[in-house]
């Protein structure tokens, strides 16, 4: 069991962020292995350039750095908040020392795959990071970021979703939301499945980072990263399931139209009108009316958040989404 020792001085600076280095390099593991949830719509579409890709650029050197356990720092180094960007990430890559970068490869780098000559070569030489770099910019650009925005405004939603337990119902009750195998017990963080120790903070707060693309838990616990959980967003499986088949008409669509059903639906957390276009792949200016019905109706209320309007189901609504379900 590993348990995380949690003072009040970590609860003050624990903190949210996201990662899109992180996520690249889980779904780059998903499309090699075919071991992590990746929907099959989504691997069909990925696979012939995720191919490619491993045909023309280095790209199979930085999976020969990767295992299911993990894979080097520096080609995921630690995020810095929610406003994290892929630039952001690059940077930092571009800018690992070579002899730092070499000591990760020396420890990680020891599977049948680093033995191809090819790959070797890449890692042996002088400029593995800028290559390494290379590969993983275009893996970005080709695999990831068209989808981005919308994967990015679901785990913004779970981020907004978490916070609001944070206020309601404190820290104990939206760690354990995590996942139904975390507890709180005793002023600590208990995962029961995963093996490990105690491990102390120190003050230095719990990092938390929704993604998509996790199987269900996973951490950090070993410098430069802060002690970190990477857990599974909220909407992540309605995201997938909305790619992998069309949902079925049900009550609610009959009542309300496809459309506001699925807006509906979304809002389990409040959401503005930017992140629920970007996690349904839908136009703002649609997404606007359609809310302005739904909140004419009394199914909604909305309300101002620093720059941001949210919009949140009232009870009618919660009744409406209960009873379809």
């Amino acid at each position: 069991m590993l348990r995380f020792e949690v003072s009040v001085d970590d609860l003050l600076r624990s903190r949210f962020a996201l990662s899109p280095a992180l996520d690249l390099c889980l779904l780059l593991r998903s499309l090699a292995s075919h071991e992590r949830p990746l929907p099959r719509a989504w691997a069909a579409r990925l696979e012939p350039a995720f191919e490619r890709l491993r045909r023309e650029t280095e790209l199979n050197a930085f999976l020969a750095l990767q295992n299911p356990q993990g894979g080097p720092d520096f080609v995921a180094p630690p995020p810095r908040g929610l406003s994290q960007t892929w630039a952001d990430d690059l940077a930092v890559i571009r800018a690992t020392p070579p002899a730092a970068a070499r000591r990760e490869i020396a420890a990680t780098a020891t599977g049948p795959s680093a033995r191809d000559p090819r790959v070797r070569a890449v890692l042996d030489s002088e400029d593995v990071v800028p290559r390494i770099a290379a590969a993983m910019d275009q893996a970005w650009h080709e695999l990831l970021a068209a989808d981005w925005p919308q994967l990015r405004a679901v785990c913004e939603r779970d981020v907004v979703h978490r916070v609001g337990v944070i206020g309601e119902r404190g820290w104990a009750a939206a760690v354990e939301s995590l996942h139904p195998g975390i507890a709180w017990r005793a002023g600590g963080i208990e995962i029961g499945f995963f093996r490990g120790e105690t491990v102390r903070l120190s003050g230095d707060g719990l990092l938390l980072i929704p993604s998509v693309f996790v199987g269900h838990i996973a951490a950090h616990l070993e410098d430069p990263w802060p002690r970190t959980l990477v857990y599974r967003a909220r909407g992540t499986a309605a995201l997938w399931g909305e790619q992998e088949a069309a949902p079925q008409p049900d009550a609610l669509t009959a009542l309300v139209g496809r459309a506001r059903a699925r807006l509906l639906t979304a809002l389990d957390a409040p959401a503005s009108t930017s992140h629920l276009a970007r996690s349904l792949a839908m136009a703002p200016g649609a997404v606007g009316d359609h809310l302005a019905i739904l909140r004419g109706a009394g199914l909604l209320v909305r309300a101002r958040s620093g720059r941001s309007v949210l919009y949140r189901r009232t009870p009618l609504g919660e009744a409406l989404v209960a009873g379809s379900s």
